[in-house]
């Protein structure tokens, strides 16, 4: 039976500033007390020592009497009457007096109201430290008021909103301002940590009341087994390679390459490659993944780095537990929402990112460098299938799973890089139509990894020409303009995106701008070959001049039929026989020497010199 789950009740409200004065007054009064009271029993104590060597006695002159008198006297009195080294006397008064100024030092206590209690306390670090352990660091203005004099930490799962009843702390520790707490990561066990988020909590009338946001790992890069980054590379120049022309790719002068990866193509129910992750066993299909170890080894020798696209096409029926559960039917799309909504959605997602991670960063198979997760993932209808709901709603769905394969991913590989993927439909109200725009996915996205423990996510655009079909992409058109509102984000206002990346809430906890990768751009020759390749020589010149593009992918290498059958697109360098296009000469030399004797031809046809 699913257990219900409860909200932590917050504390009661009082009247607060009579509270605070009323506690200064306590904690000035408790020093003074402290330090006569030290004074007072020292002269007791060696009043008895005397009397009990005959020196005195418990008559109305004997030490208590004598006490209360020299409490007040000064410290050279005291020595002097007790026969004691003033030194002992000024150590005590000194020691007595720093009780005092510790007391009046101490944090106020402040009491738990609806307003102050969720987020009381800030966990500032949540990290792995020595390969095999979390530290997690926690501040506050001041001490909650609650039962007893500890914080406890409970661990929550991926897919959890709320401590569930009858959740039980995992650590506590003494409250004050700061507050620490060191786990064990338990990476390779089926309780494992690497996934979980963190809250800390009070206990306030015999109930645990949370006082914190939850934290997620930031670094789970901590805990890699290796450290493939890429190469380096003399351009951004790439594309989506034909498996069958893989030859020309020298010839071409490429440096990157997409693929993709449909999960219906590598997993199997038994047999193939098994792989136990978390206490669960998972089978990989052995003829594939060796297809893949080939494809990717063969690109490496040819100085080429990988971007690989995760794509979610396995059948609901067979694998359930890796869709998400408002996407297991009624979908009409090729790819469908990863599942990180229970327990078993999240260890499927986690061991597939491992084992791919693991396997293509340097054991000898091939390596990857760049992790795409989905395709364009605001196009919900077209691309990544859940049942139709809010933006919120949808998006919080997949930073669920963008975070489990993220996490997974960088404990393998603490060089990789790994993207979301959005089309160009920046702030085009493509609700209406069952989407969702860019814009806010992205903002609600990065929001979220913020607020939850930020990492190192890139971003994996495509901007293509709106309509796809509109090769000529410097002409004016109502879809664009060069402001943060534009409806859609070509080649033609790049710029507004990678200046919306450069704002500080976009930026990384270093406060670098983050990745930012073309992972699919191409223009059909439908409207003329030379008009093909101008747009191609002009969009990758304003790539290289924007200064935050990391890599381009063109697609593609050759002409896709079911794309100008479908969608009267032919986005290659090559048509669907194999024949040259104009664009391909283009492409080979726009990063080289004999750059401009390519190039001088589109000019006219874009209208100005570039």
């Amino acid at each position: 039976m699913k257990k219900k789950k409860r909200k932590m009740r917050t504390g009661r409200g009082g009247k607060r500033n009579q509270r605070i004065r009323r506690n200064r007054r306590l904690i000035v009064l408790t020093g003074i007390v402290t330090a006569a009271a030290l004074v007072y029993f020292t002269v007791i104590i060696v009043g008895l020592i005397k009397n009990l060597h005959g020196r005195s006695s418990l008559s109305e002159s004997g030490p208590y009497v004598k006490a209360t008198k020299l409490a007040n006297e000064t410290p050279q009195n005291v020595s002097k009457e007790l026969n004691v080294n003033p030194d002992i006397i000024n150590h005590i008064i000194g020691a007595g007096r720093r009780v005092s100024e510790a007391l009046s030092q101490r944090p106020e206590t402040v009491e738990l109201t609806p307003e102050n209690t969720a987020e009381f306390a800030s966990i500032n670090n949540c990290a792995i430290v020595d390969g095999e352990k979390i530290q997690i660091e926690a501040t506050s203005n001041g001490i909650p008021g609650s039962d007893d004099k500890y914080y406890y930490l409970f661990e929550q799962a991926t897919y959890e909103d709320e401590i569930a009843e009858g959740a039980e702390p995992i650590e506590k520790t003494y409250k004050g301002e700061e507050a620490s707490f060191k786990l064990n990561l338990k990476k390779e066990s089926a309780d494992t940590r690497l996934f979980s988020k963190f809250s800390i909590a009070v206990k306030k009338d015999d109930s645990y009341i949370i006082v914190s946001h939850p934290k997620y790992i930031n670094n789970p890069n901590a805990c890699a087994r290796h450290n493939y980054s890429g190469m380096k590379h003399r351009s951004i120049k790439g594309i989506l390679p034909h498996p069958l022309r893989l030859s020309e790719l020298p010839d071409l002068g490429v440096n990157y390459c997409s693929y993709n990866i449909p999960l219906s193509h590598i997993l199997t129910t038994s047999g193939g490659i098994e792989y136990e992750y978390c206490g669960v066993k998972y089978h990989f299909n052995s003829q594939i993944m060796n297809d893949y170890d080939n494809l990717f080894k063969k690109l490496n020798d040819m100085g080429i780095d990988i971007a690989a696209i995760i794509l979610n096409d396995a059948n609901p029926s067979t694998y359930p537990e890796i869709t998400h559960p408002n996407a297991r039917s009624g979908s009409s799309a090729p790819y469908y929402m990863f599942n990180a909504s229970d327990e078993g959605g999240v260890k499927a997602l986690a061991a597939i990112g491992s084992f791919l991670a693991g396997r293509y960063s340097g054991t000898g198979h091939g390596n990857v460098s760049m992790w795409i997760i989905a395709n364009e993932v605001n196009a919900r209808k077209e691309y990544n299938y859940m049942a139709n709901t809010d933006v919120n709603t949808y998006t919080a769905a997949f930073t669920r799973a963008f975070r489990v394969f993220y996490n997974a991913i960088m404990s393998e590989n603490a060089g990789a890089k790994v993207y979301i993927p959005i089309d160009q439909r920046w702030t085009y109200n493509t609700e209406k139509t069952g989407d969702y725009d860019a814009k806010d996915v992205l903002d609600i996205f990065s929001s979220s990894i913020a607020k939850y423990g930020n990492i190192d996510w890139g971003l994996a655009a495509h901007p293509y020409s709106f309509p796809n079909g509109n090769t000529a992409f410097w002409n004016a058109s109502k879809y664009v303009n060069h402001t943060e509102t534009t409806p859609t984000i070509t080649m033609d206002n790049i710029e507004v995106l990678t200046n919306y990346m450069q704002k500080d809430s976009m930026r990384d906890n270093s406060g670098n701008v983050r990745s930012i990768i073309l992972s699919e751009i191409g223009y059909s020759s439908t409207s003329g070959e030379d008009v093909q390749a101008a747009a191609f020589a002009y969009a990758y010149t304003k790539m290289e001049k924007n200064g935050y593009i990391d890599a381009l992918m063109f697609s593609r290498q050759v002409d896709a039929q079911d794309e100008i059958s479908a969608l009267g697109l032919a986005l290659g360098l090559e048509n669907t026989g194999g024949g040259h296009k104009k664009i391909y000469d283009v492409f080979k030399y726009i990063d080289t020497d004999r750059r401009k004797e390519f190039v001088s031809f589109a000019y006219s046809i874009v209208g100005k010199e570039f």
